[in-house]
């Protein structure tokens, strides 16, 4: 006996242009959505899930008994103004057009267990009262499950690659275990509640207690690193370190003149292969080029002094030769600053692998009332970053594919490697603040009255632990967030619309990167 299922309205129609405008006003959206949770890359756009899976449940009108092609086209709009609706960004969550979907989808599953209620198997998979439930074998980023979810469907989501999994828990699995919770994390210092009758609803109070356990991560770093990342004083250059305070605290001092780094940009170095100039580190630089936006356009100039350079930050348009820095093409291939001689790439990866390779600061970018500020580098700033002496770094090889995966070439064979030393001293820190804050919420959970099975969220745990287990979650996310920014394959984007730290992964692979942005 076989099943009998209405033709699906993803079957005849759907009303593509809208799908393909909400997919695409979904690139720009940052705030609140799932691709700032973890970078994937065959992330699908929620509102094409969305669509698709509707579309999948919701029967075609004209697979009705008794309806004319006339009022199938009549319903089939309607279902089209409900997925126009659905597909919008601003109602992702509007229960109000969810509703009308869910609706839509009940009215049509009951319409398919009315066609197979003589089946044999009808109690069984035609139940008017269950809805099916979703699965994804292959989830990937979660766009589907997400969605399946989103509408009403239990959702089953798995994958062979863990980051996958781990994605998929976070957005479907933990959410709703811990849903209506008020948060159990003190306010931060100078945090007004907005009203004290609110309404946990949903996720809201795990939310906040991300919020919360993160801001005490900050701080706890900052008391343990925060010499290590100083700001400057915007009139000489120098650093401007925090005070330390009478409970031992690390606060920034009040100074009108100094501001925050947003960035330290370096140059890698290898000693000039011209004899003359053989005990000098000569920069391996793309550009000079730090800010293209019309009349704000700055650059580093390099001045050479003898057997000497130093590197001044200027403003105004640049010169022709500041765009591609000491790069004379394609690859490993530059230039000696001080005699012009080449430096091919076969001398460029000898030098990497003999570990001769180093770095010179090569400009300071810090955040001003009216932008980005450029400034000099000075001796004073390039010895902070030696202060950093780091316990442990990372020691898992590298794959050794050159095409994908270049830095093994230049001697940087470690993934431990991509990461300067101070790099590695504040993210060791906040790592080890994440398994700290965990502990943390553990008890202040106990503290507000949450029951406690001991059971974590690997085990099925639903009270404090499985929930200090939950905020750690996203705290990793934050921090696996912080370290694509934070490693010495990251780029300065000086485009008008971009002057910026840019991500280690502009495409799917490590590339070398020979100036970055380090020292976040």
């Amino acid at each position: 006996m076989t099943f009998k299922i209405p033709k699906k309205l993803i079957e005849v129609a759907l009303p593509l242009d809208d799908i393909n405008s909400a997919c695409t006003r979904e690139k720009s959206i940052r705030h609140g959505h799932p691709s700032t949770l973890h970078l994937w890359w065959a992330r699908r756009p929620l509102a094409a899930a969305r669509a698709v899976i509707f579309a999948q449940m919701v029967n075609d009108p004209s697979a009705r008994r008794g309806v004319g092609k006339k009022q199938a086209e009549v319903k089939r709009e309607q279902l089209f103004e409900i997925i126009r609706e659905l597909v919008k960004w601003e109602n992702t969550n509007n229960q109000t057009v969810l509703n009308k979907a869910r609706a839509a989808i009940w009215e049509s599953w009951r319409e398919t267990c009315e066609l197979n209620r003589h089946h044999a198997l009808a109690a069984e998979l035609f139940n008017p009262e269950k809805l099916p439930a979703f699965h994804d074998p292959f989830a990937g980023g979660g766009a589907l499950p997400l969605e399946a979810q989103r509408l009403g469907l239990e959702s089953f989501a798995s994958d062979l690659n863990p980051v996958a999994v781990m994605i998929n828990k976070a957005m479907i699995e933990i959410p709703p275990k811990f849903a209506g919770l008020a948060p159990v994390g003190a306010l931060p210092e100078g945090n007004q509640q907005t009203r004290l009758d609110e309404q946990w609803t949903g996720a809201r109070g795990l939310a906040e207690d991300v919020r919360r356990y993160g801001h005490w991560m900050r701080e706890e770093a900052f008391k343990r690193v925060g010499h290590l990342y100083p700001q400057v004083d915007i009139t000489t250059g120098l650093p401007v370190f925090p005070e330390i305070s009478a409970t031992g605290e690390c606060v920034q001092p009040q100074n009108p003149n100094a501001a925050t780094v947003i960035a330290w940009l370096w140059a890698r170095t290898v000693k000039s292969p011209n004899p003359a100039f053989s005990h000098v580190d000569v920069p391996l630089v793309s550009t000079f080029i730090l800010s293209s936006k019309v009349g704000k356009e700055s650059y580093v100039q390099p001045i050479v002094e003898g057997d000497s350079y130093r590197f001044e930050v200027r403003t105004g348009k640049p010169p022709e030769s500041a765009k591609n820095g000491t790069k004379l093409a394609r690859g490993a291939n530059f230039q000696c600053l001080l005699s012009s001689s080449p430096i091919d790439s076969k001398y460029i990866y000898a030098e990497g692998m003999a570990g001769r390779m180093g770095q010179k600061l090569m400009a300071i970018v810090a955040e001003g009332l009216k932008g980005r500020i450029y400034l000099s580098p000075t001796a004073e700033m390039e010895t902070v970053t030696t202060q950093a002496k780091p316990e442990w770094k990372p020691d898992l090889a590298m794959p050794k594919n050159p095409r994908w995966f270049s830095p093994p070439a230049y001697g940087m064979v470690n993934f431990g490697d991509l990461f300067t030393d101070r790099q590695l001293v504040a993210l060791t820190t906040f790592s080890d603040l994440a398994q700290k804050a965990r502990e943390k919420v553990l008890t202040d959970a106990i503290t507000h009255g949450m029951t406690d099975d001991g059971l974590g969220l690997a085990d099925g745990g639903k009270g404090a632990t499985a929930y200090a287990d939950a905020v750690a979650v996203y705290l990793a996310f934050a921090l696996d967030k912080n370290i694509v920014y934070s490693n010495s394959i990251c780029q300065w984007l000086n485009q008008p619309k971009n002057e910026i730290v840019g991500h280690s992964f502009g495409r799917q692979a490590i590339p070398m990167v020979w100036d970055y942005a380090g020292g976040r």
